[in-house]
């Protein structure tokens, strides 16, 4: 938020801090979604199409993508805009717009300086939705570059360095631990059936080899 319009009344606080409980995890939600599904077809695709097409390696396609992607970014959501806020606001510079794109899109919003607050400023309204839409798609925008920069090989190999690594002898030796747990749990099982078989089968009588052979000479 910029600050320039805030709740005066205790009810308007209230009802404030309920909004924005509810609103900015939905919030979060809507874009981390539209994110998901926008990459498939503006990152995803187009490397895997160079690298399968063109038989380029995916390493250096990706990276060359992220660039790519970056200066489109940055020209069509921070240049670009930057000169036309610069032209509809009187008092702006280049400097101070590009600044204000950049405060806003990174979500920082100091409010210190809010496009269309001119009392002399035309078509204000739709002037507001614009800057609204701008900043939808701006974020969106944001967010897709750096999904597609945090999906190269190096930097995954770099964020490897911060991560806790375990300690493999102790995971080695619970497996091992579990793996005997289970051995013996099936022996002991596999014995009990056994001996459960043996005492459901008929008593039989086995006779002797010399009963035998007398019966065979008589």
């Amino acid at each position: 938020g910029y600050g320039h319009t805030v709740p005066l009344s205790d009810g308007g606080k209230a009802f404030c801090i309920i909004y924005s409980a509810i609103g900015i995890p939905f919030t979060l939600l809507f874009l981390t979604a539209v994110v998901q599904r926008v990459i498939i077809y503006v990152t995803r695709r187009p490397v895997l199409y160079f690298h399968i097409r063109w038989g380029f390696s995916k390493q250096v396609v990706a990276i060359i993508h992220a660039i790519v992607l970056g200066f489109i970014t940055v020209s069509c959501f921070f240049l670009i805009p930057a000169a036309i806020f610069s032209v509809l606001e009187d008092n702006w510079n280049f400097l101070e717009s590009f600044y204000f794109c950049f405060i806003s899109l990174s979500t920082i919003g100091l409010g210190d300086y809010v496009p269309g607050e001119g009392y002399n400023q035309k078509f204000r309204e739709l002037y507001k939705i614009g800057i609204t839409c701008y900043l939808l798609l701006g974020l969106i925008a944001m967010l897709v570059v750096l999904e597609t920069f945090c999906e190269l090989h190096e930097l995954k190999k770099f964020r490897k360095l911060f991560y806790v690594k375990k300690d493999k002898e102790e995971d080695q030796v619970h497996i091992m631990e579990h793996d005997q747990l289970s051995f013996s749990s099936i022996s002991d099982q596999a014995a009990s059936m056994k001996d459960d078989q043996k005492a459901n089968e008929p008593f039989v009588t086995s006779q002797s080899p010399t009963s035998n052979d007398s019966s065979l000479n008589n």
